[in-house]
């Protein structure tokens, strides 16, 4: 049965030999339609550190998650691929897509994975792909699936309150991170990395903007259902937000609205402390009869150490 995996394998240059070559497993553009929320724990003790001795990880977190932004872009169906040719070890498909919380636990223990596929690798390796949309997953035990073969769909299934695909590696079991795999206690990228094409390092993003008529609960935010396009002329409000990740304590999150007529206003708003992810909103309340008509222009920047490292912007129309 590995005659067909070895061959192929065989033709893949990796860091070593025996090694898998991973290739990007998702169906999105990094840094525009996905984005790396969470790598691999390096360090050893209580603390948590991701291969570049950043803070986008967290204690014991065990894999690399590929987020989606919103809620909706999941329901839009997003594919999940083999990173490597493999033999589909086992599969789960039936959990539903929903967030994770003290009502579902005792639903998802046991099953923290969610809807998921394993694959096995000759020489001990493994790879798993968690968090699959309900239904979705398209292979079953006992095929053998090329590099780039379609999984399943990025869902919300088991253990998670975002959509995303949590991919982990392991050889005899034990954890390995694909962006490095010197000695887990180190970090500073200073071993190989398993990827034929090593994803960037994004140390934080805004995720999504937009426009909305008062400040949304964050639940709209993830969902994706905020953001308005057009708005009122007699709108209560005209409120601009950002959604983003791997915030540091000291970030700050610029926004600014400029109108029609120009200048609309703005705030600059710091993190009191890390978080994983976040959404900050500026806006005014109507005190006129109306807000003059036009485009409205607004731009989320997040900063940290005074310098940008993510802009977005957006764009509404008062009518």
């Amino acid at each position: 049965m590995y005659g067909r995996l070895l061959a192929t394998l065989a033709l893949a240059a990796g860091p070593a030999a025996s090694d898998p070559v991973l290739s990007f497993p998702v169906d999105c553009n990094l840094g525009e339609t996905c984005y790396i929320q969470q790598f691999v724990d390096r360090d050893p003790g209580a603390g948590a550190r991701d291969f570049m001795c950043g803070a986008l990880s967290y204690d014991g977190h065990k894999g690399t998650d590929f987020a989606l932004p919103t809620l909706r872009a999941m329901q839009q169906g997003v594919d999940v691929r083999a990173a490597a040719p493999g033999i589909v070890q086992g599969t789960r498909n039936s959990m539903p897509d929903q967030l994770y919380s003290n009502d579902t636990t005792a639903q998802v223990d046991g099953r923290e994975c969610g809807n998921g596929v394993v694959l096995k690798h000759p020489d001990g390796w493994e790879t798993q792909y968690c968090h699959l949309r309900q239904g979705s997953v398209r292979v079953s035990s006992g095929e053998i699936v090329d590099a780039g073969t379609v999984l399943g769909q990025i869902g919300l299934s088991g253990k998670t309150q975002f959509p995303h695909l949590h991919l982990s590696v392991r050889k005899g079991g034990q954890v390995i991170d694909p962006f490095d795999t010197s000695d887990r206690a180190q970090c500073g990228q200073t071993g190989a990395s398993l990827w034929a094409d090593t994803p960037d390092y994004i140390p934080g993003a805004l995720m999504d903007v937009g426009f909305a008529p008062q400040v949304p609960e964050f639940i709209d935010v993830l969902a994706g259902d905020a953001a308005q396009q057009v708005l009122p002329e007699q709108s209560s409000g005209l409120v601009l937000y950002g959604l983003a990740y791997g915030g540091l304590k000291g970030d700050v999150l610029r926004i600014e609205i400029i109108g029609p007529d120009g200048p609309f206003g703005g705030q600059q708003v710091a993190l009191e402390r890390n978080r994983a992810r976040f959404f900050r909103a500026y806006g005014k309340r109507l005190t006129a009869d109306r807000w003059p008509s036009g485009t409205y222009t607004g731009t989320v920047s997040l900063l940290r150490n005074g310098q940008v490292i993510s802009r977005k912007s957006t764009t509404a129309t008062v009518q």
